[in-house]
């Protein structure tokens, strides 16, 4: 979260001629209600099983851009499932820009907490394994938008030559 995986990949889809798929808000179009109030009212193991139902059934297998919500890739036998769909690239971003990027946003729910700081060095800690296991890897801390959608697009542009896998 706070990595701009959704105005990266809204640009990069528009760039490609791509649709651009946003799994927090299909999610919540679909719920009828904000993820904040799926993780409030349903749990986080509910809003956990919606984004891989949203991931086996819910875009396209081809043709778009899909930005992912960062807990994702921790669920069992997910960055496989990923890896089949198309090119996976995490978005990286240190404690600090990601709270600057964060502060006051209600929607982020596992950042309401009383030391949200604390609470993101955390999740880094405990996804830090997946994301460096999942594909290409781009930090974003105190780079344009452009710089990154230049770079986005060049491993596209180079990994997507091998999708579908053999």
């Amino acid at each position: 979260m706070g990595t701009g995986k959704s105005a990266l990949g809204r640009k990069l889809a528009e760039m490609e001629d791509l649709r651009f798929f946003d799994s927090d808000e299909v999610i919540a179009r679909a719920a009828g209600k904000p993820v904040a109030q799926i993780f409030a009212e349903d749990g986080e193991e509910e809003f956990r099983r919606r984004e891989r139902e949203f991931i086996e059934r819910g875009h396209p297998l081809r043709g778009c851009v899909v930005a992912l919500g960062g807990g994702l890739i921790v669920q069992p036998g997910m960055i496989e499932a990923l890896r089949a769909r198309g090119v996976l690239v995490c978005l990286f971003a240190s404690p600090e820009t990601i709270l600057q990027r964060t502060r006051g946003n209600p929607s982020r729910p596992l950042l309401n907490v009383p030391d949200p700081a604390q609470r993101i060095r955390e999740l880094l800690a405990e996804r830090d394994a997946y994301y460096r296991r999942a594909g290409t890897c781009i930090h974003t801390d105190g780079r344009s938008l452009g710089d990154l959608l230049t770079h986005l697009d060049r491993i596209y542009r180079r990994e997507s030559r091998n999708y579908p896998p053999k």
